[in-house]
């Protein structure tokens, strides 16, 4: 694996830990407010969320990016 994709997979993994955690929390605390089950259910939620996340980042991203450089250019 070259540099650039070892960047790509390193900010994947980081975006996807970062929104994920902020969602989810975000989430559950408006949701079932900071109970005895917060941490649990937030821990749940928030794997849940990155294991789908970080194969949707590293796929639809850059035929994304493309698709929005051709229209900006």
């Amino acid at each position: 694996m070259n540099t650039k994709m070892k960047q790509k997979v390193a900010f994947a993994l980081v975006m996807g830990m970062l929104t994920t955690g902020i969602i989810s929390f975000s989430l559950i605390a408006i949701n079932l407010g900071f109970s005895e089950r917060f941490l649990g259910s937030w821990l749940q939620a928030w794997v849940t969320a990155y294991v789908i996340v970080i194969p949707i980042i590293l796929v639809v991203s850059p035929r994304l990016q493309a698709h929005i450089d051709r229209i900006i250019k």
